[in-house]
């Protein structure tokens, strides 16, 4: 490897893969050594609980040009993404798993885009048939409802698989927040994009981390990352219901005073009570996410702690 910077860094964060970062390496290192450019793989260990460190210092023994940048505890992996991206040096970086499912000869066509005047080469995943049907459905109900509401438009099934110049980093770099959603900051920033399109292979080995919980709170923080029409959803609500009940308070007035008072009916009284408790709850539950989200914010604390780069 050249002592000069590297031309690409490849960016991998990794929880509990001590399976996957060998089979990862063996497939990339073919892939980076034939484009002919130096190059970097930067594996972010995000706190495993396996052997995934050790495995992946006795891989940096065995071959140049890797780095390893332990994590002081699992901070996540937007966060060991954000550190990645930070700590690299390339003139162009890829962010990619270490599961294979994301096919790392792509880069051939990252790299011929990028000579071709793109800051961003993005793939776009035509073929999700190695997603679980739940799987398939809530993401494309996320994408839909996510650019329906914000001004931020996130391509449809485009994961964190891309290139980046160097001057989009720096432009990523600049926006400080601690909750990160990474596919909305990497759209918010712009730059000329190409988009490329590969079919996405099962996992090579391992399990994912993430599961159902996981996947709707990672929808939540992308959602209330990029936009505020919740809470504007809930004026609307608010107003709606308003509406309905000066209409009906004003019809019961009018037939009071030409028919008399009716029997008062329980049953239509706590049903409408209970109706409105539940809309005010959570109408609270919307806001107190944008204040939870200010309240984190507010601390300042630092994305990511670093035990050792080597």
């Amino acid at each position: 490897m050249s002592a000069q910077p590297p031309v690409i860094s490849i960016v991998c964060p990794c929880f509990n893969e001590q399976e996957s970062v060998g089979l990862f390496i063996d497939t990339m290192l073919p892939e980076l050594e034939k484009t002919e450019l130096s190059f970097e793989i930067i594996f972010i260990n995000d706190g495993s609980r396996d052997n995934t460190l050790s495995t992946l210092k006795d891989l940096q023994k065995h071959h140049a040009g890797i780095r390893v940048i332990n994590l002081a505890r699992n901070f996540g992996k937007e966060a060991a993404l954000t550190a990645g991206i930070d700590l690299s040096k390339g003139q162009v970086i890829v962010p990619i798993d270490v599961d294979l499912q994301d096919p790392p000869e792509l880069i051939h066509d990252f790299i011929r885009e990028w000579n071709n005047g793109y800051d961003v080469v993005v793939a776009k995943r035509v073929d999700r048939t190695s997603d679980s049907f739940a799987k398939k459905l809530s993401a494309e109900l996320f994408y839909k409802f996510h650019n329906r509401i914000s001004h931020v438009k996130i391509p449809v099934n485009v994961g964190d698989y891309r290139l980046m110049t160097r001057r989009v980093v720096s432009a990523i770099q600049q926006m400080p927040e601690n909750q990160r959603f990474m596919k909305g900051i990497f759209s918010w920033v712009g730059f000329k994009t190409k988009i490329v399109e590969y079919k996405r292979d099962p996992r090579i080995a391992g399990e994912t981390s993430f599961n159902g919980w996981k996947l709707w709170n990672f929808a939540l923080e992308g959602i209330t990352s990029f936009s505020t029409a919740p809470l504007r959803i809930w004026l609307y609500i608010g107003l709606a219901i308003s509406t309905l009940a000066f209409v009906y308070g004003s019809a019961i007035v009018i037939k009071t005073l030409l028919f008399g008072i009716d029997a008062p009916g329980y049953a239509s009284l706590i049903t409408i009570m209970l109706f409105l408790g539940g809309v005010q709850l959570i109408g609270l539950g919307v806001l107190g996410e944008y204040i939870g989200r200010l309240f984190m914010e507010s601390k300042r604390r630092p994305i990511y702690i670093v035990e050792e780069d080597n």
